[in-house]
């Protein structure tokens, strides 16, 4: 086990120059932990080294980011996100290159990723190093038998991706975390949307300084890299990634991060899904079922009790011609056009752009 000294100086050593890095940088080292916070970086570094470590050694990557919601790869963020909150506190969501259900991502937690060939990788082997690291801390954490990491029954971290012959584990470790606002921005309360994508699996969770006030992101840090150490038999130190900009000048890296942030990752991934609505109006109930596929209404079909005017069945037909093709949640405002002859259509369309809307 590496002297808790030495850690410490391999964490608080002196920053070196900077220095701009070219597409050519290797990314030779088994340890790493990012000093930098943004979410867009570490996501896309994370999967830099993925895909261009060598397969056959084991790596290990921690890091923080300041707030966000990142949900899967196969993921529907109208279903998983919480996006009216998400615009209100201004916390953004991601979405990560890997599968596996969303979390919340902010300083009181600690992210770890650990690659391995995919020949050697185990759920459950990597599941312990993780286990083995939080025991070291003084809190009794187990597996369950979806190899997430527990206290009790209380989840305080778990995603896999598997790419022909490289494979890695990653989790976010709750040590400090806002559960107030984790618990926020992932209530979406989407019962009646059906989608292909993977759905998230709701558990309870805890930070782990419910169960020990003195642990810490640096703590955890300490403990991760003894018990990967400890499995793998790795000796490198701790590469601290301090030159975020020298990394963003790899195309790769820069690129990705752009590519996260755009319309046709965020939410033109999503898979297809089915969101069935109804409200009652002064004029009557109506019943509204709308399809998407790529963030892009395919359908929008209405369903109301007969004996309704053709006037207004008529209104509502044209309002569901406008709709497809039209980017679900960015409807063009030029739809409300459609509704200004009649004040009935106004309120059905004002009552479906809230609900894409949040």
């Amino acid at each position: 086990m590496l002297p808790v000294r030495t850690f410490r100086r391999c964490l608080l050593r002196r920053a070196p120059p900077v220095r701009r890095f070219s597409s050519r940088v290797e990314p030779d080292h088994s340890i790493y932990l990012s000093e930098s916070t943004d979410p867009y970086f570490n996501l896309t570094f994370e999967d830099w080294l993925f895909r261009h470590k060598s397969p056959e050694k084991p790596l290990l990557l921690l890091y923080r980011d300041s707030p966000c919601v990142v949900i899967g790869r196969n993921q529907n963020p109208w279903k998983e996100v919480n996006l009216r909150a998400s615009r209100q506190t201004g916390i953004p969501f991601i979405r990560r290159h890997s599968g596996g259900g969303t979390v919340y991502h902010d300083l009181g937690n600690t992210n770890f990723s650990i690659h391995l060939p995919r020949a050697a990788f185990d759920r459950h082997a990597t599941a312990q190093v993780v286990m083995k690291a939080v025991r070291a801390m003084g809190v009794d954490a187990n597996v369950n038998e979806r190899n997430d990491i527990c206290v009790g029954k209380e989840k305080i971290c778990s995603a896999y991706k598997i790419v022909k012959d490289r494979a890695y584990h990653h989790g976010t470790m709750l040590i400090s975390t806002r559960l107030d606002t984790l618990g926020e921005l992932l209530r979406s309360n989407k019962d009646t949307m059906e989608t292909r994508g993977v759905a998230s699996v709701r558990s309870p969770v805890c930070n782990l300084q419910q169960y020990h006030a003195h642990v810490s992101h640096e703590g955890f840090v300490q403990a991760m890299v003894d018990a990967f150490r400890q499995e793998y038999g790795v000796h490198d130190e701790v590469h601290a990634v301090r030159d975020m900009d020298g990394y963003q000048s790899i195309e790769y890296i820069r690129q990705g991060m752009e590519v996260l942030k755009t319309w046709d990752w965020a939410f033109g991934q999503t898979p297809e899904f089915t969101y069935k609505i109804k409200k009652n109006f002064t004029w009557g109930p109506l019943e509204a079922e709308l399809r998407s596929k790529h963030g892009i209404i395919l359908s929008c079909t209405f369903t109301h009790p007969e004996g309704e005017e053709s006037t207004l069945w008529q209104g509502l037909e044209a309002l569901a011609r406008r709709l497809e093709g039209e980017r679900y949640g960015s409807v063009n405002d030029t739809v409300a056009s459609l509704a200004e002859s009649d004040g009935r259509v106004a309120d059905v369309w004002t009552w479906l752009r809230s609900e894409m809307d949040s």
